[in-house]
């Protein structure tokens, strides 16, 4: 497999990268902003370059981890050039996840919030506890590095779905508090915490009937969502057109 990977400088391109290295697949060009900066084991080109880069290098996928506006650009040139993608940039808004939707009409696309399997297994059984404790109160708190950019975390939200899903009268997402502040019924508290290089530490707690339950997922190194992802590129490799979540696909992985 040959992957074509954006963001090549930064925090989760790096581990792309490295863990493409280590197994059975290669790097057919980098995209970096800051090419002086990039590995110089592969080309390395400009995000203006990127369209032409697809079709001079031909990858088998894209891999990509940007913001979102840089993203849906390289998406939508991928999807003209009959490239799939999986991307795990997160904070799209509405319009832009339109777009990612758009492309999915001609082109394998994977999209991911987290690629770790065990957050895919916090969401299973999150769902199951909350449908099991209907009346316990709901927080989630997550923490990720300083650098982190969106809040909450684009895994956070997925989790609050999750709970969302499970709870007919689910109220509003209420971000921190301060003053005067009691709770609401059915309310769920969402807290986003930024320190350090912490890779992503993910906390649901169901508290009631004089007992606490936690649910807690700790990624130890960012290699984990670099590893899903590249097992998410191969599987777009004979997918058929469409968007995918991988948290649909990851049991088949």
């Amino acid at each position: 497999m040959r992957v074509a990977v954006t963001g090549a400088t930064g925090r989760m391109g790096r581990e792309v990268l490295q863990a493409a290295r280590s197994r059975d697949c290669s790097v057919a060009f980098e995209v970096s902003r800051t090419p002086a900066d990039a590995d110089i084991d592969e080309p390395v080109v400009a995000p203006a370059d990127f369209a032409d880069a697809l079709a001079e290098h031909d990858p088998d996928a894209v891999v990509d981890f940007t913001v979102p506006e840089a993203a849906v650009a390289y998406v939508e040139a991928a999807a003209d050039a009959g490239v799939p993608v999986v991307t795990g940039t997160t904070g799209f808004s509405d319009a832009e996840e339109t777009a990612l939707r758009d492309a999915g009409e001609s082109i394998p696309l994977v999209r991911g919030a987290n690629f770790s399997r065990g957050v895919q297994a916090l969401l299973s059984v999150a769902r199951t506890a909350v449908a099991a404790l209907p009346e316990y109160d709901v927080e989630l708190t997550e923490t990720h590095h300083n650098g982190k950019r969106d809040a909450p975390s684009g895994t956070a939200k997925r989790i609050l779905d999750a709970v969302e899903s499970e709870r007919e009268d689910a109220g509003e997402r209420v971000h921190g508090r301060e003053g005067d502040a009691p709770r609401q019924p059915g309310e769920i508290g969402v807290h986003a915490r930024r320190a350090g290089d912490i890779t992503g530490e993910h906390e649901l707690l169901l508290a009631g009937n004089d007992e606490a339950l936690e649910l807690t997922h700790r990624a130890g190194d960012r290699g984990v969502f670099a590893a899903g992802a590249l097992d998410a590129a191969r599987f777009v490799q004979d997918a058929e057109p469409d968007y995918y979540r991988f948290s649909d696909i990851a049991a088949d992985l």
